[in-house]
């Protein structure tokens, strides 16, 4: 990239998410990283120790404006029946005066809690659920 045209910084405005193929308006932010393990490989005659991966750690964050109680319900209903909470979330962000669009589909999404009530007198509410994710794949990449 040769240089950088200020209106082609992608904002999170145009930000969108689904959870298992259902559609989240509510949605007004995600997070998704991917931590690297590494143990230490000591060398012959170096005094520096290199690093070798040794494990990856997919974890992200989605918070959404409370509208209803479906995704509360959604995880709930699953752990009530002892069964063990996996989803697939897809991200896409796509401002119109960004250069392309980026869409990122989450494997293998494992939510670390559900909240079943939370509110304030005179805020809006939200709610945000903190994820584990075990694969990833890029959809669609910004150029």
């Amino acid at each position: 990239m040769n240089g950088m045209v200020p209106s082609q910084a992608i904002l999170g405005t145009f930000g969108e998410a689904w959870v298992d193929d259902d559609y989240m308006a509510e949605t007004n932010k995600l997070r998704a990283e991917v931590n690297i393990s590494y143990d230490d490989v000591r060398q012959a005659r170096k005094l520096t120790t290199g690093k070798k991966m040794t494990g990856l750690e997919g974890s992200g964050e989605i918070q959404f404006v409370k509208v209803s109680s479906h995704m509360a319900k959604k995880i709930s209903d699953k752990i009530k029946a002892g069964k063990t909470p996996s989803f697939k979330i897809i991200s896409k962000l796509k401002d119109p005066d960004a250069i392309g669009a980026e869409r990122i589909a989450l494997y293998g999404c494992k939510f670390e809690k559900t909240t079943l009530a939370d509110w304030e007198h005179g805020n809006i509410g939200s709610e945000s659920y903190s994820f584990t994710f075990e694969d990833w794949e890029f959809l669609d990449t910004a150029l």
